[in-house]
């Protein structure tokens, strides 16, 4: 159940339109359900004094003004409080009477017209469809003073989810005051007659974040904006330095031509000019992303960006299971930034799911939890070098980095649902496990072809190398851990991988440990494919097994290997990796 809130200075006027046809002819037998005091006269369905309803309807009006004209120059300016209430599409129909009693309850809530007090507000609740209500009531009480109305909307919420949990309906998640700006019906409207699948609020938020990601300068930022063909322009202050900024479509304009500008502020909490250079200034990223994978130079610049982006999100998953309320905000921060990235990069097949996961873990990145004594460089940097090594990625090494990286985060979204939900953030909860879904799919999209290779490669190894690997296996992965992650019958790619990894040089055993150790796998749908993925990128196998033999087998592989353990060793340090490995291990799996 939603409630929705306006104020306004025209009580006539809005009666009319309630009473009217609606802006589409949506309105269908509009009548009251709920008065002040349960004689009020119904534009639409009482005739009894004047079959005339233009009639009914100003009588309406007048009764609802009366304290207002009474208080004079003392009653507010925007005298009428309208909230309208809506059930979820799911719910069953409510009666003319339960809808009343929703419509007291929430008088009641926002002080407007307590139960037992007589000079409390007038107001009127008009139901002109099946699944939803409007009150209308006049800010002036029977003693002619204001009403006590602070945090009416928040109060308005916590009445309707009682009234949820008592009615049987759809139970909402409660908000903490942190979310975007949604869209106004206007805006909504307009986007349906311009042929628009959604509204300019909601394209310029996505473009203003992705023009963010990464970006090391003020001056980036607003130039990436530019680049991405929106209209820029600043506010400055005397000095002439800038205090604001406003965006703009190209083409999404009002009824005087003039261009529609929206502030950052308006478009997200945390999109403001102020709060942009708090994250510039905390989490500045490197002008030159060092790559963890230098040991390979074979490898193209979105393939070397995607493995050093899947450390520090690994990094990022272990440091949210620290439970350390100012480091873990800021790490969703920067995990945001890290999706845009990932999302306007990425191939055209999983490009739509990534995209939507970035939107839905916008939601998860505010929070009341502020964002203190955490470092987000290695993020930034991290999202700003997969940003500049640009989006021509194809089927191969590339593509298949883009499938581990999405196995990594899964994981950090899983962690920052578990994070949220410790914390009652309910919104933020479910906006994680949404955007965990989205990369599920995008994984599935991604990994197809791959790990398609890698079960042939498994199936096709001598039998005694198999049934070696396979031991393996069995002995260090716990049995449990086995069966909870679906790999019974599907070891094939673990067991092709570590063949791949013995014929580099490693010792499959010791790599196999050191890959279970770097963080659980509990949360993981397919312990397997997680553990597939962490070993080609310890190892610095191909991503995508196919590359394999047309990789160059140079006869100083293991000096590549021992630089690229040097450079991961020094991009863990960053993050202070060893120190969350020690706590993992001391933490008992969830």
């Amino acid at each position: 159940m939603v409630p929705k809130i306006r104020r306004g200075s025209r009580t006539h006027g809005l009666l009319v339109y309630l009473y009217g046809p609606g802006k589409r002819d949506e309105h269908v037998d509009p009548h009251l359900v709920g008065s002040w005091d349960g004689f009020a006269p119904d534009p639409g369905r009482d005739t009894s004094l004047d079959p005339d309803p233009k009639v009914t309807l100003a009588r309406l009006a007048a009764a609802l003004d009366l304290r207002v004209k009474q208080a004079g120059d003392s009653a507010p300016a925007q005298h009428v409080w309208h909230c309208s209430v809506r059930t979820d599409p799911g719910d069953r129909m409510l009666s003319d009477a339960e809808w009343n009693n929703v419509a007291r309850r929430l008088v009641h809530a926002v002080n407007l017209a307590p139960e037992g007090d007589p000079d409390g507000c007038r107001w009127v609740a008009v139901r002109h469809a099946d699944d939803h209500i409007h009150i209308l009531a006049t800010m002036v009480r029977g003693d002619l003073r204001r009403p006590r109305m602070n945090y009416d909307f928040k109060k308005a919420q916590a009445e309707c989810r009682r009234v949820e949990k008592e009615m049987g309906l759809r139970r909402l998640k409660p908000g903490d005051g942190t979310a975007a700006q949604t869209p106004t019906s206007a805006e909504r409207f307009k986007a349906e007659r311009t042929g628009r699948p959604e509204t300019p609020r909601e394209t310029l938020r996505e473009a203003v974040r992705q023009a963010l990601a990464g970006a090391a300068t003020e001056e980036e930022f607003f130039t990436r904006l530019r680049e991405a063909g929106l209209r820029v322009k600043t506010r400055t202050a005397p000095s002439g330095d800038a205090i604001g900024y406003n965006v703009a479509l190209p083409g999404d304009r009002n009824r005087h031509g003039e261009p529609i500008w929206y502030p950052g502020s308006k478009l997200a909490p945390d999109l403001s000019l102020p709060k942009i250079r708090l994250r510039l200034t905390d989490g500045t990223a490197e002008p030159s992303t060092p790559s963890v994978a230098v040991g390979r130079t074979d490898w193209s610049p979105p393939a070397r960006e995607r493995r050093n982006a899947t450390v520090i999100a690994e990094c990022s998953a272990a440091l949210l299971e620290r439970d350390e309320d100012g480091e873990a905000a800021a790490q969703l921060v920067g995990v945001g930034e890290l999706l845009d990235a990932v999302a306007q990069t990425s191939p055209a097949a999983t490009r739509a799911e990534l995209a939507a996961a970035a939107r839905a873990f916008e939601r998860a990145t505010r929070s009341h939890v502020r964002s203190e004594r955490a470092d987000t460089r290695a993020l930034r940097s991290a999202a700003r070098g997969i940003v500049q090594a640009g989006g021509a990625l194809g089927r191969g090494e590339d593509g298949g980095t883009t499938a581990m990286l999405v196995s990594a985060l899964v994981l950090v979204t899983l962690a920052a649902a578990r994070w949220h939900s410790a914390r009652g953030h309910a919104q933020q909860a479910h906006a994680s496990r949404q955007a965990a879904a989205h990369l599920r799919t995008a994984y599935r999209q991604a990994a197809a072809t791959p790990m398609r290779v890698l079960h042939d490669q498994g199936r096709a190894l001598p039998e005694a190398q198999r049934r070696t690997h396979e031991a393996t296996l069995r002995a260090v992965l716990a049995e449990d851990v086995v069966r909870a992650g679906g790999m019974a019958t599907r070891t094939d790619a673990l067991v092709a991988t570590l063949a791949q990894a013995e014929r580099a040089g490693h010792d499959s055993e010791a790599l196999l440990r050191q890959a279970i150790d770097m963080r659980e796998l509990d949360s993981a749908d397919d312990v397997g494919d997680v553990l597939v993925w962490r070993l080609r990128r310890i190892a610095q196998l191909p991503a995508h097994p196919g590359d394999a033999a047309r990789r160059p087998q140079a006869a100083t592989r293991q000096a590549n290997t021992s630089s690229s353990r040097t450079s991961e060793r020094n991009a863990t340090a960053t993050v202070q990796l060893g120190a969350i490995s020690d706590t993992n291990r001391r933490t008992p799996r969830r």
